[in-house]
């Protein structure tokens, strides 16, 4: 009998041990989507700043990666996970977990960690979002998106680039000149968030439903982007 209580108290230690290594992984990737909802909110309740409605509003899909990493007088390493959803006929996707490395990012002195917007603006953008592996400038077009409450008649955002991309440092808010950096699938979140490893076109073209962990993401998206959309 003592060996059999024994036995159940070691089982279950073991499973506890189990689910809370299990929780700890899987909030990671949590945490992440709960960061690119803060971000994104944060960027757009700015009084006069933040990304034009008429820009968001024709966005595709929208990238966000909190506090990506940079460091270097002018260049040096530059390293970021983030996540992405699309617009799809039942509304914005599942997320995708992607990361991005390098890239030419205008003059940069010193380290610090920005947080980065980028967002694709078109099918053709959205295609190679959907390889799952592309390169800032070279497969995909990329430019400073405007900033502000709207965009200048003038600007021609519509038809000069594929990705718009901002950053956001200190509390300042700007289009970001972002060229060259290489963008692929993090697989490890991937995993991590949906226990199983999810394509990025199966995610973001709403082949499956997402998790409950996705919403605080899509919630801020769908709310800022139908904000924009009626206006």
């Amino acid at each position: 009998m003592k060996r059999l209580l024994l036995l159940w108290v070691v089982t279950g230690l073991a499973a506890g041990g189990f689910a809370a290594d299990e929780k700890s992984k899987d909030s990671k990737a949590v945490d992440r989507v709960k960061a690119a909802a803060t971000v994104l909110d944060e960027i757009e309740s700015a009084p006069d700043q933040g990304i034009p409605e008429e820009v968001l509003g024709s966005a595709e899909c929208v990238a966000v990666v909190p506090s990506m990493l940079k460091g270097g007088f002018i260049f040096g390493a530059r390293y970021g996970r983030g996540v992405a959803s699309c617009r799809t006929p039942k509304g914005w996707s599942a997320p995708a977990f992607f990361s991005i490395k390098g890239g030419s990012f205008g003059l940069q002195i010193g380290g610090q960690a920005v947080d980065l917007v980028m967002l694709i603006m078109n099918d053709n953008g959205m295609r190679n979002l959907l390889n799952s592996k592309f390169k800032l400038g070279a497969d995909a077009s990329v430019a400073a998106g405007p900033v502000g409450r709207h965009a200048a008649a003038d600007t021609d955002w519509k038809l000069r680039a594929q990705v718009l991309s901002y950053s956001r440092a200190r509390g300042i808010f700007a289009g970001l000149e972002l060229s060259g950096a290489a963008v692929g699938q993090d697989k490890d979140s991937t995993r991590e968030f949906y226990g199983r490893m999810v394509p990025f076109k199966t995610s973001l073209t709403g082949q499956i439903d997402p998790p409950a962990g996705a919403f605080p993401f899509l919630n801020s998206l769908a709310k800022w982007a139908k904000s924009a959309s009626s206006k």
